[in-house]
């Protein structure tokens, strides 16, 4: 793109730098896992359009799902007023939770999910009279765009022309880990012993730990083991500090199980979830939180009172549409969690071996390696935009990580198609 055709382009991208960014590709329909293009062509959905669509593209019964409800009711404020759809989806996501969670609080995006959790947990312990305003977070965690989550998303690159807007937070390392990783438990003990130092000399003050459990999502597909999760929840619990579960992304089943807090067996106070909560269709986000969380805010003093909303909040039509997917993952869980069978099926076949695919590793319904190169681990690995085109070139919506290549395909893939995707990738970095 010129300057001059930069200058044209009406509509401002989410992460690109226009002055330079290749023409985005016109797309005209998407059905399952195809996503049609305006010449005709069909592209292999592997990243489900930034993560959100689970079940695949038009799936119908969403759709019916979105059209019912839109000739019952579109909107309706939030406050003083509620609707059958946001009941039932309350009631349903609650089934699924970890047990202590008793309580949904609606937004509209991910970002949004965090910046609710983090402002609750601040205020939950101000209404108990304790001031705690600090938050502890991990080294390359991405939780949002809006200036709560980009604080406690401080270890991400993304953020360093923000710094001087944002709170200050305590970092620790995280521990990612790989199959056959041989010094796991020492990036375990490293990252733990970094907490337990900032909890000893800072307790009092810190108000939370966010972390996104089992996988950091745009920081790299980075693994850890759900014994950390537990040793985390124990330090919380030492420490009289809350533990934030942001699983926007690996939420409804990324992970193999409904939730990473299940797949890990531990209870945080509080989680973030969206992205594939109503199958891609439309924007909805909640924060659950426990009942003590809710109870703090229990007062005849309105100063108590959690003042946070939004114009759409609980739309109508995001819940019936996260509904219809909860009924599909209902009717079949084994969707996504027979799915981690199939990856490794296919990676053992076909890139196991391979010479420039390095740390390979699977969760779930999520594959990542890292691509050797000669410059560093990095969003920034110019092997990123290459490897890109490369896979649009042979009919595949892979979208690397810096040099982090990943699958997190829509859980209607075939396998087929999941098989051809390992063959591509091994292909394409092959030759990189």
């Amino acid at each position: 793109m010129t300057m001059n055709a930069a200058k044209r382009d009406c509509i401002w991208r989410p992460f690109t730098q226009m002055l330079n960014a290749e023409p985005p590709l016109m797309v005209r329909s998407g059905n399952g896992v195809f996503l049609e293009l305006e010449d005709g062509k069909k592209i292999v959905d592997c990243i489900s359009s930034w993560w959100v669509n689970l079940h695949g593209h038009a799936r119908k019964e969403i759709a019916d799902a979105i059209a019912e409800q839109a000739n019952k009711l579109e909107q309706v404020i939030f406050a003083g007023f509620t609707h059958e759809p946001a009941e039932k989806l309350a009631e349903r996501l609650l089934t699924h939770l970890p047990s202590n969670l008793k309580h949904v609080f609606y937004s509209d995006n991910g970002s949004t999910a965090v910046e609710v959790a983090l402002k609750l947990a601040f205020q939950y312990w101000l209404n108990n009279g304790k001031k705690k305003n600090k938050f502890i977070a991990f080294e390359g965690g991405y939780h949002g765009d809006t200036a709560g989550s980009m604080s406690i998303g401080q270890g991400s690159p993304f953020w360093n022309t923000f710094e001087p807007l944002l709170f200050s937070i305590e970092l620790a390392p995280f521990p990612s880990t790989f199959d056959n990783d041989s010094f796991v438990q020492e990036k375990e003990s490293r990252s733990l012993n970094r907490l337990k130092e900032i909890l000893d000399k800072d307790g009092d003050n810190i108000a939370a730990i966010c972390i996104e459990p089992l996988i950091q999502g745009a920081g790299g597909m980075r693994f850890c083991r759900p014994q950390f999760l537990k040793d985390l929840r124990a330090l919380c619990n030492q420490h009289e500090v809350l533990l934030i579960f942001d699983e926007v992304m690996t939420g409804f089943g990324r992970t193999g199980d409904w939730f990473a807090a299940c797949r890990a067996d531990v209870q945080p106070d509080l989680i973030c979830i969206s992205k594939g909560i109503t199958g891609g269709f439309l924007p909805l986000s909640v924060t659950a939180c426990s009942s003590t969380i809710f109870d703090a805010f229990l007062s005849t003093d309105h100063s108590k009172t959690f003042f946070h909303g939004h114009s759409y909040t609980a739309n109508p039509l995001a819940c019936a549409a996260a509904i219809a997917s909860m009924d599909l993952l209902e009717s079949d869980p084994t969707v996504f969690s027979a799915m981690e069978a199939r990856h490794k099926t296919f990676m053992n076949k076909h890139i196991k071996d391979h010479p420039r695919l390095i740390q390979q590793r699977v969760c779930g319904t999520i594959f990542a390696a890292e691509i050797q190169s000669k410059e560093e681990d990095s969003y920034f690995n110019s092997v990123a935009p290459i490897l890109k085109k490369r896979f649009i070139e042979k009919g595949f919506l892979i979208r690397p990580l810096g040099n982090t290549v990943y699958l997190m395909p829509p859980y209607c893939i075939d396998d087929d198609i999941l098989e051809a995707a390992y063959k591509v990738i091994a292909k394409c970095c092959a030759s990189i």
